[in-house]
């Protein structure tokens, strides 16, 4: 358990309140309309979904990816072995075992190069997740102590007045709104710079088999007649 999940119950019960006050409106030209367009989600709703974020299964996934390493790298090693035969067949062997090999684990774009890259993204994600769980925490934790939560607090506490009736605190509201949403954006934003960032060595290893000079056993061969 972090800071995040220590925070999330009371957190969860202003950003509810929040999301209470936010549904009859917030003050025209606020800066936390543009946050709501942008995520099209209230801050309590997108604080709950973030909340199933956790660092340790994308930790996991890298080093389970980092550990089947081991299983092309003895692949690799039975394919180096020589063989103790000659003969055009042995010749479009050998092309076809220098090509797997490469494909294999040969640069970024071989199979061991593709696991590599998939478990460094993993990290990157999870480091992602673990700063961005931060940042939400030290937000949450801000506005929890906030002149803006007392006022949201108080304005949620009694009774909501009749159709078209804006209730207090609704500036409070979009304060604390704008607060944790802007944290929100900013992570993200992290997680679509890491998808560029790591898109081209997560494309699929394709394998190109190479086209060798073979004797065609399809046809009948002429013996001497």
């Amino acid at each position: 358990m972090d800071t995040l999940d220590r925070l999330a119950e009371p957190g969860l019960d202003l950003l509810g309140r929040v999301d209470t006050l936010l549904a009859a409106g917030a003050p025209e030209g606020h800066r936390v309309w543009p946050l709501l367009r942008r995520m099209q989600v209230l801050p309590g709703e997108a604080v709950r979904n973030f909340l199933d974020l956790h660092p340790a299964p994308l930790a996991g996934a890298g080093h389970a990816a980092r550990r089947l390493v081991r299983g092309y790298d003895a692949a690799s090693a039975a394919l180096a072995d020589p063989v103790l035969w000659s003969g055009p067949a042995a010749s479009a062997y050998g092309q076809s075992r220098a090509a797997l090999l490469r494909h294999l684990d040969e640069g970024p774009e071989s199979l061991v190069g593709r696991l590599e890259s998939t478990a460094g993204y993993a990290d990157a994600l999870a480091d992602w997740v673990e700063g961005s769980r931060l940042a939400l925490a030290r937000a949450l934790a801000d506005v929890l102590r906030s002149a803006e939560a007392v006022a949201v607090v108080a304005a949620t506490s009694v009774p909501g007045g009749g159709p078209g009736h804006r209730r207090p605190g609704g500036a409070e509201a979009a304060e604390i709104a704008a607060r944790v949403l802007v944290v929100l954006c900013v992570a993200y934003d992290g997680a679509e710079t890491l998808l560029r960032q790591w898109g081209p060595s997560l494309a699929e290893s394709r394998w190109w088999e190479p086209v060798a000079d073979r004797p065609r056993y399809d046809a009948p061969t002429r013996i001497g007649w």
